[in-house]
Parts: C-alpha cells; sequence; structure tokens
C-alpha cells in the first residue's frame, strides 16, 4: 500500500507478510509529503506538474507517492488527452484526517491536515455520449 522508500518495498507486501490492512493504511499516510498530497487535492483535481510546482517537489518524487496513494485507493486519475488529473477518491479521508486534527490539538500538538475549506470536491461528472445538456 505504501511505498517504502528505504527499502523499495510496498506495503502490500508487507500486507501479505501479516501486517494488518489498519496498519499499511496509517503506514501510507505516515509520510509528510503525502499528507501534503492529499491537502492539496482535497481542495480539487491536480496534474502531478501542478503538484510539483505548488509543493516544490521534483516530478519523480510526486509520481511515486501518487503511485502509492493510488495502490492504497486513496487516489486515483482521468485521463483528459495525454494529462491525467488526480483526485482523492474516499471522502471519509478528510473525516480521518478531522479526527487526527481533533486528538492532536487534544493532546497539545495543534496540526493542521486538511485545508480551511475541507469540503472534498467531487470529479465533475461525465454525461453519457447520448444525453443532451439542457
Amino acid at each position: 500500500m505504501a511505498i517504502d522508500f528505504e527499502g523499495g518495498v510496498c506495503v502490500r507486501t508487507e500486507v501479505a507478510a501479516g501486517i494488518s490492512p489498519a496498519a499499511a493504511l496509517f503506514h501510507s499516510l505516515a509520510d509528510e509529503t503525502r499528507l501534503r498530497i492529499v491537502a492539496r487535492l482535497a481542495r480539487g483535481e491536480a496534474r502531478v506538474v501542478d503538484l510539483t510546482g505548488e509543493l516544490g517537489l521534483a516530478q519523480s518524487t510526486v509520481s511515486k507517492h501518487l503511485a502509492c496513494l493510488r495502490d492504497c485507493g486513496l487516489v486515483d486519475y482521468r485521463a483528459e488527452g495525454r494529462q491525467s488529473f488526480y483526485s482523492l477518491t474516499r471522502p471519509e479521508l478528510m473525516d480521518l484526517l478531522a479526527s487526527a486534527e481533533h486528538l492532536l490539538g487534544a493532546t497539545g500538538h495543534a496540526v493542521t491536515l486538511r485545508p480551511a475549506h475541507h469540503h472534498m470536491q467531487r470529479r465533475p461528472e461525465r454525461l453519457e455520449p447520448d444525453r443532451h445538456v439542457r
């Protein structure tokens, strides 16, 4: 589920070896860069080039972390021409981050894990080819 950059092993391998899916999920969110990507995607879709520019990260770094988040089922993309637009797939993720903010605040370690307007934007619905907009 998450990429172990030191060992080059995906946590999916660790789950197969006996680590619980819950531990793998939290491991995937235990990286500052992935949390920054999730926070940015909570504001809406973004391409890799958008994320590299906004977060000041290398393209390869963003791509590896997006792959991890996709492997966990937290992020997906839609292709439009030659571009890929990434977005969050699970609105429950914002609930999890809200709970983490509350818990950390209660223990004296206040953090912001979600954007100020934390309502996750949905991907635009695609109309079927035979449907007409009125």
